[in-house]
C-alpha cells in the first residue's frame, strides 16, 4: 500500500512539473502567435502580451478577477470571467494535490534515509510511478491524437458545470484568445515534456534501485 501511494505521488509531481513551462506568459504568447490569435481577436502583439500577463496573474497568483481591459473596454464578458474563476478553482485544486504529493515524497525520503530496505522499496515505487505515468501518457496521447475534441469536451464535463464552458468562436474573446488549436498543440507539447520527465525519473529510479539493492545485504550483516 505504501508503495502504491509513493508511486501515485511520483506521477502527480511529474505531472505538476510538466505543466509549469506552459503556464507562463512567454509560452502562451508564442503559442498564440502560432495559432494566429492576433487575427482572430484583432489585438496587437503588445495588447496580447498585456492580456496574457493579466490573465495568468489572475489565474495563478490571484492578482485580480480576470477583469483585464484594453483601451478601457473589458476583454472578457462576465460569463467568460465566471468560467475563468472555475478554471482557477480546478487549477488550484491540482496545485494543492501536487504540493501534498511532493511533501509526501520528502517525508518518505527523510524517513528512509538510514534504512536501506525501506529506501530500496521507495525507489522501486518511484520507478513504478514514472513507468505507470509513461503508459498513461502514451494511451492518452493516442486518444487525443484521434479524438482530441471529444477528449477536450469530456474533460470539461468532468470538471465544470454543464453550459458554463461553451462559447462561440465568432463572438467570444475567451475562445478567440485560446482557440482549439492552441489547446491541441499545448496538449501535444505537454505530453512530450511529460514523457521526457518520466523517462528521466524512471532511469534515475532504476539506478538508485540497483545501488540500494547492494546496500541491503550490507545493512543486514551489520545489524546481525
Amino acid at each position: 500500500m505504501r508503495g502504491a501511494v509513493v508511486a501515485v505521488a511520483t506521477a502527480l509531481v511529474i505531472l505538476g512539473a510538466s505543466i509549469v513551462p506552459f503556464a507562463t506568459p512567454p509560452y502562451v504568447r508564442a503559442e498564440q502567435d502560432r495559432t494566429d490569435v492576433g487575427r482572430l481577436t484583432g489585438y496587437a502583439p503588445a495588447q496580447l502580451d498585456a492580456i496574457a500577463e493579466s490573465l495568468l496573474g489572475d489565474l495563478f497568483l490571484w492578482q485580480g478577477d480576470f477583469g483585464v481591459t484594453i483601451d478601457g473596454s473589458p476583454v472578457l464578458s462576465e460569463r467568460e470571467r465566471g468560467h475563468m474563476r472555475d478554471v482557477r478553482t480546478v487549477f488550484w485544486g491540482l496545485i494543492a494535490v501536487v504540493l501534498a504529493a511532493a511533501a509526501l515524497l520528502l517525508v518518505v525520503a527523510r524517513r528512509t534515509r538510514t534504512d536501506a530496505a525501506a529506501r530500496l522499496a521507495a525507489w522501486r515505487a518511484v520507478g513504478n510511478g514514472a513507468r505507470g505515468l509513461a503508459l498513461a501518457v502514451v494511451v492518452l496521447g493516442v486518444i487525443a491524437g484521434v479524438a482530441f475534441t471529444a477528449a477536450f469536451e469530456l474533460f470539461h464535463r468532468l470538471f465544470f458545470s454543464s453550459g458554463s464552458y461553451t462559447f462561440d468562436p465568432a463572438t467570444d474573446r475567451l475562445v478567440q484568445l485560446f482557440p482549439m488549436r492552441f489547446w491541441a498543440e499545448t496538449t501535444m507539447f505537454l505530453g512530450a515534456v511529460m514523457f521526457v520527465l518520466v523517462v528521466a525519473v524512471a532511469w534515475l529510479a532504476s539506478r538508485r534501485t540497483v545501488a540500494w539493492r547492494r546496500q541491503v545485504p550490507i545493512a543486514m550483516a551489520e545489524a546481525a
